[in-house]
């Protein structure tokens, strides 16, 4: 497809470019970026006012097919990306069966290719059943099209098996993402272990439980060599320690999700699940740290963590409801609201967050807008006034807690391939 799209502010962090220009996408790739560029026959795009930016990558999602597709599909999960402007997602394996085989990872990259043009690369569990016991088939998982590993949902508890799950993935040259979390410290526990759990009078996790499992993991990660990622990092210890080994050197990155230097604890105080997650909300001091991760480079990408659940899993009692929101369509607005408009980050450096952040860690060949790659594009507004109506979201879940916020700014177009495929 060819497409021209115009008078847009394009940003692309890789090349340190910052300008007004047109983007042109000849065949679906990345063309030329100029002044004034013309494309005989080609589909044009007026993105006057607008951000033009290389299409946005989200590397923590939950599509949930195959075995959950009450709560979500790869269909829906992919229109609720194309929603929120993003591009790519790579998706966590806790499905049913877990992916923990050749063959359902093949399933994944196959049914994703029958239902959306969005890039979906799946993440292969680490352990058979991410039960935490024996390696699965990490070889045959990567050549079926997985592009790292992960027991997201749970921790890898067992120290020699993180070991060798991070020295296979070296031989593979793909990330070991790991969810931090001790579970020794956190069972039965609903919500992060502070002033607001002793109110309510629940059992919390305390922030050491990610700490525990994060300063483990980073010197795992120094014996072996691995690229080493810290999934949905929470807590300031753990942004410290990740701050340190990369100071050594060592190829480590870390992601944040945008409910987490958005909400507190302080937000469960009517003990709504859908303030419920994984990890829980944290408190002040936390979220503190957060923001100077953000803007010390510590923290490499935001990622959303999108995590459906149907209705009536989440209308159950706060203590027996499943952790986890939605994330993909709220995570841009989030973004510019708490970080771009009070001045915390620049622009391009939120746009680094969802491009090239993502791309240090997952390497896989995007987040620019270098001549002759693909031609994705994501194109927001910073000022359009608009509010979140989950009854209009393509989800199958409802599980935000973001319904009816009023945001400035988000998502104008998302265009895959030199195709629009999605625009307001």
């Amino acid at each position: 497809m060819n497409l021209l799209v115009k008078n847009g502010r394009v940003i692309d962090p890789a090349q340190q470019l910052d300008t007004i220009a047109d983007v042109a996408i000849v065949d679906g790739r990345i063309g030329h970026i100029g002044h004034h560029l013309s494309l005989m026959g080609a589909q044009e795009f007026d993105a006057t006012g607008c951000v033009v930016a290389p299409g946005f990558y989200d590397i923590h999602v939950h599509f949930r097919e195959p075995g959950f597709e009450e709560s979500e599909t790869i269909a829906t999960g992919a229109q609720c990306a194309l929603a929120g402007g993003f591009t790519t997602v790579c998706c966590m394996p806790n499905t049913k069966p877990s992916n923990d085989s050749a063959e359902v990872t093949r399933y994944i990259v196959e049914q994703a290719k029958r239902v959306t043009p969005v890039h979906v690369h799946p993440i292969g569990a680490i352990s058979v059943g991410s039960a935490g016991e024996k390696l699965a088939d990490l070889a045959g998982m990567v050549q079926a099209g997985a592009v790292a590993i992960s027991d997201d949902g749970r921790p890898v508890m067992n120290s020699q098996l993180m070991r060798d799950a991070m020295e296979s993935a070296k031989r593979l040259g793909i990330p070991v993402i790991d969810h931090c979390e001790d579970l020794n410290l956190t069972e039965a526990a609903t919500l992060h272990e502070g002033v607001t759990s002793m109110k309510l009078g629940l059992r919390g996790m305390p922030a050491a439980a990610e700490d525990i499992m994060v300063a483990r993991d980073l010197i795992l990660a120094e014996l072996t060599g691995a690229r080493y990622h810290v999934a949905h990092i929470s807590t300031r210890y753990a942004m410290a320690m990740v701050k340190h080994a990369k100071s050594l050197g060592l190829p480590v990155t870390c992601e944040i999700t945008p409910h987490h230097f958005t909400l507190s604890d302080e937000d469960l105080v009517t003990l709504d699940s859908n303030y419920k997650m994984k990890p829980p909300l944290r408190g002040c001091c936390d979220i503190d740290a957060a923001f100077d991760g953000i803007v010390s480079g510590t923290i490499d990408s935001i990622a959303t963590d999108h995590a459906p659940h149907a209705p009536g899993l989440k209308a159950q009692a706060f203590e027996r409801c499943p952790f986890g929101i939605l994330g993909l369509e709220t995570a841009i607005p989030l973004t510019l609201e708490r970080l771009v408009h009070p001045g915390r980050i620049t622009l391009s450096h939120m746009v680094s967050l969802f491009t090239t952040g993502a791309e240090r860690t997952m390497r896989l060949g995007r987040g620019r807008l270098t001549q002759g790659l693909p031609g994705d594009l994501t194109i927001f507004d910073l000022h359009r006034p608009w509010t979140y109506d989950l009854s209009k979201s393509p989800s199958k879940s409802r599980n935000s807690p973001f319904h009816g916020r009023a945001f400035q700014g988000g998502p104008v177009a998302t265009v895959i391939g030199g195709q629009v495929a999605w625009q307001i």
